[in-house]
């Protein structure tokens, strides 16, 4: 059997259902895909609803993520995460692994999790990123909610790949005079002040608004969330603020 051929096995075996196919197929196209297995893999993508999830470190981006999961998999959602990590420097494997953060879904067949290690990529995201993210779109997971790194000042890449981006903060983000300077503000569809149950969230909330209020918004307001990750509080209203964006970005009215 040549080459070729068996690359073609393989795209059909992912994206019929094979876990451990896809998770070679998933491999391949994170490193190398080549022409002919990328055009298998976009002939079946169905533009699969893409979200990013970025913001400084520490403010529980894992935690919210791992949430989100489980309200889309009572929502009937078939959702897939691509969560890019810091990479060790010995192997360049992602060394947080947001898969043991998530280990509650480990055994659903509606959920896929995807770590990548960023390898030293700034950006937030990982090279071969949005091939993963083609995959498992073709393999039928969505959403597809894509976690960067979380550096803090090079988060920016995410927005060339997200359809919604969603910028996390912490209750006591206006003293990080960096995270304002790194741009994140600039590029949030949605706004989330996690970990509502330390600090001034209300007032953290508050002075978000106004910021954002003063951006040109050229159509779309940005929402401004409060969410406690760790009990689930605010989750609901975090996930149909990125469902009204996606409506607005189709041209559906969402009054």
């Amino acid at each position: 059997m040549t080459s070729s051929s068996k690359s073609s096995d393989l795209v059909e075996a992912a994206l019929g259902g094979d876990r451990r196919a896809l998770a070679r197929l998933l491999t391949v196209v994170s490193e190398d895909p080549g022409d002919e297995v990328m055009a298998q893999v976009l002939a079946r993508a169905s533009r699969a609803q893409v979200v990013g999830i970025t913001g400084p470190p520490g403010t529980g981006k894992s935690t919210l993520v791992d949430q989100l999961l489980s309200y889309l998999r009572q929502q009937g959602r078939q959702p897939g995460v691509v969560a890019v990590d810091p990479s060790s420097p010995f192997t360049g494997g992602a060394i947080l692994g947001d898969r043991i953060r998530m280990q509650q879904h480990s055994g659903d067949a509606g959920v896929f999790i995807r770590s990548m290690g960023s390898r030293g990529v700034l950006g937030g995201i990982a090279v071969g990123t949005g091939s993963v993210v083609a995959v498992l779109d073709a393999a039928g997971f969505d959403p597809i909610i894509v976690e960067t790194v979380g550096v803090g000042q090079s988060e920016l890449e995410v927005v060339m790949l997200a359809e919604t981006v969603v910028v996390v903060l912490h209750p006591g983000w206006g003293d990080d005079v960096q995270t304002a300077k790194a741009g994140l503000l600039e590029i949030g569809h949605v706004f989330c002040v996690n970990k509502a149950d330390s600090g001034d969230s209300a007032a953290a909330v508050s002075r978000l608004s106004q910021m954002v209020s003063m951006s040109s918004d050229q159509g779309w307001r940005a929402p401004v969330v409060s969410t406690n990750a760790l009990s689930g509080d605010g989750i609901s209203e975090l996930w149909n603020a990125i469902e009204s964006h996606h409506r607005s970005c189709a041209g559906e009215d969402d009054g």
